[in-house]
């Protein structure tokens, strides 16, 4: 498999993942059972399942009430695609010296 290809399949699987551990969390804090920690849940995010994590957010109405998930998934993703469009520019944006 190429790079591209790899990475596509690790982007696919680390989002499907953060979006199922919303879903998880959400099952278990109804059941008041053992939670998923709020560091793994950013940690996927951070990680590159930002995506997965805000749609599990919302659609399983998990963290919707928590600052520091409704602004800091956001703001984690909007932080991966301006290193992405850097990245893809070859950054031309950035100017060393």
């Amino acid at each position: 498999m190429n790079t591209p290809t790899l990475l596509a399949v690790y982007l696919v699987f680390i989002n499907i993942t953060a979006f199922l551990l919303m879903g998880v969390d959400k099952q278990r804090a109804r059941r008041h059972a053992f939670r998923v920690p709020e560091t793994v849940l950013f940690a996927f995010a951070l990680c590159g399942g930002s995506i997965g994590a805000i749609c599990g957010m919302w659609l399983y109405a998990h963290k919707t009430k928590k600052k520091r998930f409704v602004i800091g998934l956001p703001l984690i993703l909007l932080v991966q695609i301006v290193l992405v469009v850097i990245f893809l520019s070859g950054f031309d944006i950035v100017k060393f010296y």
